[in-house]
């Protein structure tokens, strides 16, 4: 049988509570499967407003087979194309982010508005028309600060999940930032492995001294089980409401997307080894209250987020192949916050540095139990991991019914 049905008949026989069989977390073909029927389909976050500054501000990302340009047109509207010319193909952008008048492709020099029209192809013949080559659009939508795009010829219906998470986003005024600093490491592990890391701390007392400072363990911390009926969840987000911040938790009916607001330990207010602000500035003019916590965001399959008083720090997942995924972690601050006055780059960075190397480490030997030909499904701690269930159970709803439909997948095509 192909890997279609061989997917789809371990998806019918899966035991609920337990991990994937081993094909999900290491099999080319499952992961083709994976990025044709869900990175494909689906809205992906990408990176930020504030990254695109001025007009011809640009940055690129590959996901999958597919590279991609983003940048803001004199008009200052974020436009998303496939970063792909269309007279032979060749990549248009080539560097990670950058500044440009125009888009010129370094092949042979054709040349796009910011808008993604051709302008310029030289020594062609005549006759040629300009009109019918601009650069393919990819749909883009930013809300409070966050750029997504979908590669889907019909994309879903972004407006859902703007109405949910954009209240809580607001206030933190992330397009007014700046990113601090940023790095991207590659974890020799499954994306689905990168995320059901993610998605508990059963972990986080053995494996991260660092984040244990601030963070709580609790399970009810993330919303996901509990926190309804948790009094120190239920009095914090009594707290930041009356300040105006949105707090309670809240999750789509299809489980893709949630957000809610967390306090850290004792008397934290930032990730840092002293539970002190890590930037004297504040993240927002309009957020001062004291002891926010922490505004955690999720979406799957492409971000995790943690949203502070004095910072934020965002995370992208994007597959590079089974068993590589890279994972792109950027600290934003007040767009006047000035490095060595209102803060340390090693004090602000040092928690999720280290937490972030810990957790690869952590996938990685997680992938390498998973190659043992003795490696079977595990069940998960309903205690602890009832994160890892609901991500595992997402997975399995929106892949199931899309790998029983006939066809392929309607894509954007490249040129």
């Amino acid at each position: 049988m192909d890997a279609r049905n061989d997917m789809l008949r371990l998806l019918h026989g899966r035991r609920a509570g337990y991990s994937l069989e081993q094909p999900f977390y290491t099999d080319a073909d499952f992961f083709k499967l994976d990025m044709e029927l869900i990175w494909y389909r689906d809205w992906l976050f990408i990176g930020h407003d504030c990254e695109l500054p001025k007009p011809g501000s640009y940055i690129t990302a590959q996901i999958g087979d597919y590279p991609v340009v983003l940048v803001r047109d004199q008009q200052g509207r974020i436009n998303a194309f496939h970063n792909s010319c269309r007279h032979r193909g060749s990549r248009v952008c080539n560097a990670d982010k950058g500044t440009a008048a125009k888009l010129v492709c370094p092949y042979h020099q054709w040349t796009y508005e910011l808008d993604g029209r051709l302008l310029f192809a030289r020594q062609m013949a005549d006759g040629f028309d300009k009109s019918q080559f601009s650069l393919k659009p990819v749909a883009c939508e930013s809300v409070g600060g966050y750029i997504f795009i979908c590669l889907a010829k019909e994309p879903a219906d972004f407006a859902p999940m703007r109405a949910m998470i954009e209240p809580y986003l607001l206030p933190h005024r992330l397009r007014d930032a700046k990113i601090a600093f940023e790095s991207t490491i590659v974890e020799k592990g499954n994306w689905k492995l990168v995320w059901e890391n993610n998605r508990e701390c059963y972990h986080c007392a053995g494996n991260h001294p660092e984040l244990c400072k601030t963070f709580p363990e609790a399970p009810t911390v993330t919303g996901v089980q509990g926190a309804d009926s948790d009094p120190e969840m239920l009095a914090h987000w009594a707290k930041c409401e009356a300040a105006g911040l949105p707090s309670k938790f809240r999750i789509d009916p299809a489980g893709q997307y949630r957000a809610t607001r967390a306090p850290l330990l004792r008397d934290a207010v930032s990730y840092t080894m002293t539970g002190r602000r890590a930037v004297k500035k504040n993240l927002s003019d309009s957020v001062s209250t004291e002891r926010i916590g922490s505004l955690l965001l999720y979406h799957y399959p492409t971000t995790w987020n943690h949203i502070l008083g004095d910072h934020a720090v965002t995370f992208r997942v994007l597959p590079i192949s089974a068993t590589e995924t890279a994972v792109t972690t950027k600290w934003l601050v007040h767009k006047d916050a000035v490095e060595g006055v209102d803060y340390d780059l090693a004090e602000l960075t040092h928690v999720w540095t280290e937490t972030n190397d810990q957790d690869r480490r952590i996938v990685e030997e997680n992938a390498f139990g998973i190659l043992s030909p003795a490696y079977e499904p595990g069940p998960y701690s309903e205690l602890h991991e009832g994160g890892v269930i609901q991500f595992v159970e997402w997975y399995a709803s929106f892949i199931g019914p899309r790998l029983a439909e006939d066809g392929r997948p309607a894509l954007r095509s490249v040129a």
